[in-house]
């Protein structure tokens, strides 16, 4: 298994390429790749997307992937670690940004590949990402703040997109349904606003009909769609903070670390630490 680290909290950098020499492997750190020409196929964790210019992906920590380059590539590689938020300038909440990115890998894997879903959301994350590259190489006083606030914006868009697309699909089946589960997730910290009183006088469904609605839309009950997104998040802040099982249970609102160590065992088959050493994907 080949994991390629990065000990820099961020970089960027640009590369063209004719073919793709590196075997497939995984990442310690979050990747947005811009293509600014060219055309292939990207394989992220055995599934190939094909890509062409002007496509944008995010790779999570811990994606496998590599292409397949069909035509001459130009690519741009922003990377950056979780910590990369983590500075004491006044200017970024790191509790809020990770609780951000943690929202992001949770649920990319319901819509990967390229999910920008309008131009002018494209040509803005292209733009910042061409921004990034000058402040790299500027690399003054001001530039660190300036980098910072449009990976924030590049982030805040890419969280927008994929709630978006998952919230279209439920939306297909019944059109509170989306916005139920947008709800959902965006309170997913706040155990109050997830009671299904709560839901129901807020989307307009009886109460004692409500848990019956949600099972039909959802294939599962509320209370297990619940748990299992916030299991996605406990993923997340496993491998990539250094919280303790307690901390990350009191944020979710487990009841404590022993209740939210048997609810994953339950749902993974595995403990926490298990996971946690496991490595998960595997590159073919």
């Amino acid at each position: 298994m080949f994991t390629e680290f990065s000990k820099k909290l961020f970089e960027i950098h640009i590369e063209e390429l004719s073919s793709w020499e590196k075997r497939p492997h995984k990442h310690n750190f979050f990747e947005i790749v811009y293509v600014d020409k060219g055309s292939g196929f990207q394989c992220i964790n055995q599934h190939e997307f094909e890509y062409k210019e002007g496509n944008i992906f995010l790779l999570p920590p811990l994606d496998c992937h590599s292409f397949k380059i069909n035509e001459p590539s130009r690519f741009y590689f922003v990377r950056f670690t979780d910590n990369f938020f983590l500075k004491d300038d006044g200017l970024t909440n790191y509790n809020e940004w990770f609780d951000k990115i943690a929202y992001i890998t949770a649920n990319y894997n319901k819509v990967p590949g390229d999910i920008i879903p309008t131009e002018r959301e494209r040509n803005f994350i292209i733009d910042n990402i061409k921004s990034i590259y000058q402040e790299y190489l500027a690399s003054d006083n001001y530039s660190d703040s300036i980098i910072a606030g449009s990976v924030a914006s590049i982030l805040n868009i890419l969280a927008r997109s994929i709630e978006k697309r998952y919230v279209d699909q439920a939306n297909e089946i019944d059109n509170r349904f989306g916005e139920i589960l947008r709800f959902i997730n965006t309170n997913i910290f706040n155990s109050d606003k997830l009671r299904v009183p709560f839901l129901a006088d807020k989307f307009g469904i009886s109460k004692s009909y409500f848990s019956q609605y949600f099972k039909k839309q959802a294939g599962v009950s509320l209370a297990d769609y619940i748990i299992k997104s916030k299991l996605r998040i406990v993923e997340t802040k496993v491998l990539h903070t250094d919280l303790s099982l307690k901390e990350i249970a009191f944020q979710l609102n487990f009841t404590d670390s022993s209740h939210l160590s048997k609810s994953f065992k339950k749902v993974y088959g595995m403990t926490v630490k298990q996971f946690k050493n496991s490595g998960q994907v595997s590159c073919a």
